[in-house]
């Protein structure tokens, strides 16, 4: 048997004699060059599924034939190698994919005469075939090809997730580490030149703060480890090196400027708990691997002298080679579980937070300097001043003056900052891998970092009950979670160059004030995905804060589906109505289908416009009310039209389908209100009704009514006047909005009256606040007349709340899908910290509830409640059914291909859920809860039938 052909490819040849009576199959081939590549590659899946099956295969060249032999022969213990795609002039695997097409699991083929043959999915049974049809031999070996490529498929897949989960644990383990040692690197190399090195303006701050910052704390840890000193904090502040502890109170401090609320300040109480707690973080981590190091040293040394190691050496051993093997085994879950069995400490004290931040920043302000530029400092002379500066503000709530401490930067650090920040750590970036399975409280999302299932900020009952809380009771709130975290994000690069040419040229276009950092660290991954947790009422959140799709415009613009998918028959009909609702300007968003669509369709010459110059040219984008969305959708669009076949373009955009006024949906249909039910797209209409527009409308009716009332005898009058041509959606939106979430006649009044004052309409003060009171009474009672069944069931919630609160119990629940609930509200207790930089105030839960805020908080925690549900149990069926699945709490996203799949799903669930005796399960579970309590009688409900949500085109959309 010749070996010519597998010399030519210097590959080992398979070589193996065939024998008599063993089951086996032949394939002749034709001498094409195709064919003979086509050979090669069959023989090279043929030995990787020889691996799991047991197959032998022989590759021969007859030179005196212009044909290719292979012969495949069950055999039960064949040792075959393990070949390379480069073998055969290949990248990698994906190469293969173009060149050959995966066949179907059984082929049958006629052959001329009639006879046929076949071949069966499962494997290779019978006797002898001979096959000498050249394309039937080709097919035959597409089918084999196909089930060994699959194996293949799976082991290269495996080899890429270790790769990426390699990645994830060294950047969730040794981030500010890596950070350090840059540092380090940068001074070597600054004191070896004598010259400052290029760098980026914030890096370059953080490099010219970091030494100073790292021997101060040295110098501090040396006090504390004297006998002179007797801090309460001391053994904590001295558990990491010096450098590491400069590096997260530097990133920390930058980064809480960078994302704080109040520009260019934090407050001094939140930088040190922050701070605080990523020392803790730390400390757990260096703890273990200098053990794990220790022990290492220990071992050898026992190794060296003879003798025999104890059984805690053996033990340490074992974890040592575990810590060893992370990198290269899906481990980190049991990594995390022996560092809370050999950690051998507790937790920190919220106390002990406050300290050790306290004085990390203390030392900070006291080493970190910036220097003017020459030309602002006075006679050219150096002027060095602090970069930081602590400082005290008040502030004034109702008649409560408040007073508390705050950390300033300079204002050429906030210039710096303005400008870049990319060089921040970020410890909670989105992953690079699949987040962990949620199995417990604290159990699940990433692999190595700290991580919990519930956002309970302190509330010790909220903890306890999530805590205890069986699995099997709430595997489908888990179940959700996981499935918001498996999906796979991707940064749209097209518009993250956009964005970063704006900033060049200095530019602030599309309200552009977001910092896209993360996007340039993650732009360049072939995706990512955000690992999910909830808040104490059952919403589900990214726990990356910085860069996710509940993000700003700029965020959802910046990201797509790693996936894609064909457009299909309706993919570009949603895309078109998906643009619409972006653009939004001018009530497009509030038109029926077909009015979306001809908006598209007229705008079609601007829409190819901003994809292809969009800043070059007329810039229509901007227009919208979510620019950057509509930009990428504009890109998503271009490019379908202008492929051969739209069905089959690949899209990567999330289209969303979003909820009409969403909390009045679920008060409508708790109620069974008809009535508002119509308001809020429950039933089937020609076009979308837009509540907003609906109140607007009911309250010009009633104001134009007391317009033409006497002055003298009617006070209404006078401020229905001034208030006729200003009531319109807008000036009504937000108190809509906001009834769900219980607001006050006060609330509404000042929400009106910020409205009036932007249009300058009304220029005396007086007359303003008293048109704002009216208007605000008109609103509400116009809200109650159309929901009339929603204020009576937060009527009921809230005397419910009431009446437990006056047990001094926290008003308890659980969702629909098991989640318990306890709301946190309690008259905090205040501890006073006093530290060299300030008294610090923490605040800690009381014992007694706060009865106001357990009452008017009840009614929207409930629904937002109702409304997690309602998402959790739509993504479970969308993973069910295949699909691409991502949730802004009443907004769900897909591709455009299965929107239509999607909008059925999320119906029906709305309608098994609501076909639950939700509030009749929760009077029962008061009732059984406080027996001694007589609670009121549910509300009646009216007679809307939940099944016409189903024909409701609009009631998500």
């Amino acid at each position: 048997m010749s070996n010519a052909l597998t010399t030519h490819y210097s590959f080992s040849p398979f070589a193996c004699p065939v024998s008599a009576g063993r089951h086996r199959i032949s394939v002749y081939v034709k001498n094409k060059p195709q064919d003979a590549k086509f050979t090669l590659i069959f023989g090279f899946h043929v030995s990787r599924l020889g691996r799991h099956r047991g197959l032998f295969v022989d590759s021969s060249a007859n030179a005196s034939s212009t044909s290719y032999s292979m012969v495949l022969e069950r055999s039960a213990q064949v040792d075959l190698p393990m070949l390379k795609p480069e073998s055969f002039g290949f990248r990698e695997e994906e190469d293969l994919d173009k060149e050959f097409a995966i066949a179907t699991t059984t082929l049958v083929e006629e052959e001329e005469d009639g006879n046929s043959s076949a071949c069966s999915s499962s494997g290779i049974r019978g006797g002898q075939i001979a096959i000498k049809h050249p394309i039937f031999g080709k097919r035959v070996g597409e089918m084999i090809y196909g089930k060994s490529k699959a194996l293949y498929k799976y082991r290269f897949r495996e080899r890429k997730e270790k790769e990426l989960e390699r990645r994830q644990l060294k950047i969730e383990t040794e981030a500010w580490a890596e950070a350090v040692e840059e540092y380090r690197e940068l001074l070597t190399e600054m004191c070896a030149n004598n010259l400052a090195p290029e760098l980026p303006y914030v890096k370059a701050l953080l490099l010219g703060w970091f030494e100073p910052l790292r021997d101060a704390i040295a110098s501090e840890q040396d006090y504390h480890r004297s006998r002179k000193c007797k801090k309460i904090y001391g053994n904590e502040f001295c558990q990491l090196p010096p450098d590491i502890m400069a590096v997260i109170t530097l990133h920390k401090m930058i980064g809480m400027l960078i994302t704080g609320q109040d520009a260019a300040s934090v407050k001094v109480v939140f930088a040190t708990l922050q701070i605080g707690e990523a020392v803790e973080n730390e400390v757990r981590i260096h703890n273990f691997l200098e053990k794990a190091k220790k022990i290492k040293i220990s071992r050898r040394q026992k190794k060296v002298e003879g003798e025999e190691q104890e059984p805690l050496i053996k033990e340490h051993e074992v974890v040592s080679k575990y810590v060893t093997e992370l990198m290269e085994k899906r481990k980190g879950w049991q990594v995390r579980k022996l560092i809370r069995g050999m950690g051998g400490s507790k937790p920190w004290s919220q106390d002990v937070h406050a300290r050790v931040g306290s004085r990390l920043i203390e030392i900070l302000l006291q080493t970190a300097f910036i220097q003017l530029p020459s030309d602002q400092s006075a006679e050219g002379l150096a002027d060095i001043r602090p970069a930081f500066k602590h400082s005290i503000r008040t502030s004034k709530i109702g008649k409560t003056v408040r007073t508390y401490g705050v950390i300033e930067c300079n204002p050429l650090v906030k210039r710096g900052l303005d400008r870049t920040a990319r060089n921040i750590v970020m410890p909670y970036m989105p992953m690079l891998v699949k987040p962990r399975p949620w199995k417990g409280y604290a159990k699940g999302g990433y692999l190595f970092l700290h991580s919990l299932v519930m956002r309970t900020h302190g509330a010790k009952e909220q903890r306890e009950a999530i805590s205890r809380a069986p699995t099997n009771e709430i595997k489908s709130v888990y179940k959700a979670l996981d499935i918001l975290g498996s999906t796979k994000w991707r940064v749209n690069k097209r518009i993250l160059d956009i964005v970063e040419g704006i900033w060049a040229e200095g530019g602030c276009l599309a309200g552009l004030v977001d910092r896209d950092d993360v996007a340039r660290k993650m732009k360049d991954e072939e995706g990512f995905f955000y690992p999910h947790n909830l808040d104490f009422r059952g919403r589900a959140y990214p726990v990356h804060t910085h860069l996710n799709h509940l993000g700003s415009d700029l965020c959802r613009g910046i990201l797509e589906f790693a996936e894609g998918r064909p457009l299909g028959k309706r993919g570009l009909f949603w895309l078109k109505i998906h643009l619409a609702n972006l653009y939004a300007a001018g009530g497009v968003d509030k038109l029926s289908y077909d009015g979306r669509i001809e908006f598209v369709e007229d705008n079609i010459e601007n829409i190819i416009d901003s994809a292809e110059r969009p800043l070059e040219g007329k810039r229509w984008w901007l227009g919208a009310e979510d620019p950057f969305q509509c930009l990428s959708v504009c890109m998503s669009l271009m490019a379908a039209l202008n492929s051969s076949c739209p069905e089959s373009f690949v899209c990567h955009t999330p289209v969303h389908q979003d909820g009409s006024c969403n909390g009045l949906q679920h008060y409508a249909a708790l109620g069974r209100d008809k009535v508002g039910a119509a308001a809020v797209n429950l039933i089937y209409s020609e076009r979308p009704a837009d509540v907003y527009t609906g109140i607007a409308n009911r309250v010009d009716e009633i104001m134009r009514k007391d317009a033409l009332e006497d002055p003298e005898t009617s006070h209404n009058a006078e401020n229905a006047r001034l208030l006729l041509g200003q009531v319109d959606r807008k000036l009504v939106k937000q108190t809509v909005m906001t009834s769900v979430y219980g607001v006050t006649y006060i609330g509404a009044r000042d929400q009106i009256k910020r409205r009036l004052k932007e249009r300058s309409c009304i220029a005396d003060d007086q007359a303003l606040y008293y048109a704002s009171c009216y208007a605000a009474k008109t609103t509400l009672f116009a809200l109650g007349e159309m929901f009339n069944s929603a204020r009576d069931i937060m009527t009921w919630l809230a005397d419910c709340a009431k009446l437990i609160a006056a047990e001094n119990e926290p008003v308890r629940w659980t969702t629909p899908l098991g989640l318990p609930v306890v709301q946190p509200y309690k008259i905090h207790k205040t501890q006073l910290i006093k530290t060299s930089l300030q008294v610090l105030s923490l605040k800690k839960e009381g014992d007694k509830v706060l009865m106001k805020r357990q009452k008017t908080a009840f009614p929207p925690n409930f629904v937002h409640s109702l409304d997690g549900s309602h998402m959790m149990m739509t993504a479970i069926a969308c993973k069910e059914a295949g699909l691409t699945f991502a949730g802004v709490h009443d907004s769900y996203w897909t591709h455009a291909c299965d929107v239509d799949k999607m909008s059925q799903i999320l119906r029906e669930k709305f309608v098994e859920l609501y076909s639950k005796p939700i509030l009749e399960d929760l009077l029962e579970y008061f009732n059984a809860t406080f027996p001694q309590v007589k609670f009121p009688p549910l509300p009646d409900q009216s007679d809307f039938d939940l099944k016409e949500v189903l024909n409701s085109p609009y009631f998500f959309n």
